[in-house]
């Protein structure tokens, strides 16, 4: 059974759409991520044009962000003032990074340059988080502890101007590096269309040293905003997303995650971290080889207002 996409220009398979939208709606579940690191490559595969993937894989995002802000609100783990601090740096990121989109779109270089962003990030968080796993799941296996920061220990980023106190987070800490970290973030989501959690979240444990407690809160009440800006400025400036194939994603994502999460109570978060290093490894593999392969037809003609 297939259905047109209207600002894709081409028929899809509707279960084929479904099925990414619950197989990522349910990593999204299990693993504690927004998934649009993995839904945006995906679409790819599936010969969607980059630039829609990117567009409206960010719908699928914003959902899942706010069911997520929303419990942890509701717990008490979301500190609103940093997330504010973090989402004036993420909004003026978003703004320069579709001034970028839409630059690279007008070059003809919008598809490659993606593509590598992700062989990149995917690689390198992915390989980064499978050291860590494995390391943690030795430790486990011989009996050893966890060696964990001291409480209070600061580095430079301490040290710089302009503090405010988190009450939340019980942090003084300076808002540069917090509006440098959400708009690098802003960037990513307008660019490659992911939400940045799988980077945000790393940086504010490990270089702002803000309590694991508020850290997914927070980053999610950052997400939510941040990308759906970015979602409306690409649906008025690029016309890019595609409003069919968003809601086909959001329905299949939300069903997904709800079997997601059970499954992902009953694992440890050793084998949690380990599962999402390989699963982000293959995926930016897939999309380096995608870059290296020769294609099928090295000549192509392709009809349609994005140029691909």
């Amino acid at each position: 059974m297939t259905i047109y996409l209207p600002i894709a220009e081409l028929s899809v398979n509707i279960f084929v759409i479904l099925g990414m939208g619950a197989a990522v709606g349910f990593l999204s579940g299990m693993f504690g991520v927004g998934g649009g690191f993995l839904i945006t490559p995906l679409l790819i595969f599936y010969n969607i044009p980059p630039a829609v993937a990117v567009a409206t894989g960010a719908n699928q995002v914003v959902a899942s962000s706010v069911s997520g802000a929303l419990a942890h609100f509701r717990r008490g783990t979301l500190d609103i003032k940093l997330g504010l601090v973090l989402l004036v740096g993420g909004l003026a990121g978003a703004t320069v990074g579709i001034q970028i989109f839409s630059m690279l779109r007008r070059l003809g270089q919008l598809d490659l340059i993606i593509s590598l962003l992700y062989v990149v990030f995917l690689g390198s968080v992915g390989g980064l988080m499978l050291w860590e796993s494995v390391n943690s799941l030795r430790r486990a296996a011989n009996n050893k502890p966890v060696s964990l920061r001291k409480p209070g220990q600061h580095n430079w980023v301490h040290r710089l101007p302009f503090k405010m106190r988190f009450k939340r987070s019980k942090l003084y800490l300076s808002v540069i590096p917090v509006i440098l970290l959400g708009f690098a973030i802003g960037i990513l989501t307008s660019v490659m269309g992911v939400g940045g959690g799988f980077i945000m979240v790393p940086a504010m444990i490990y270089l702002l040293r803000i309590p694991t407690s508020v850290v997914i809160g927070t980053s999610l009440f950052q997400i939510i905003f941040v990308t759906a800006f970015t979602t409306v400025v690409q649906a008025t400036t690029n016309y890019s997303v595609d409003i069919v194939l968003a809601w086909l994603l959001m329905v299949a994502g939300v069903i997904g995650a709800q079997y997601g999460v059970r499954v992902g109570q009953k694992m440890r978060g050793e084998q949690l971290r380990a599962g999402l290093a390989l699963l982000v490894l293959a995926v930016g593999i897939r999309l380096g080889f995608g870059l290296v392969l020769p294609p099928d037809e090295i000549y192509s003609v392709v009809s349609g207002s994005f140029g691909f």
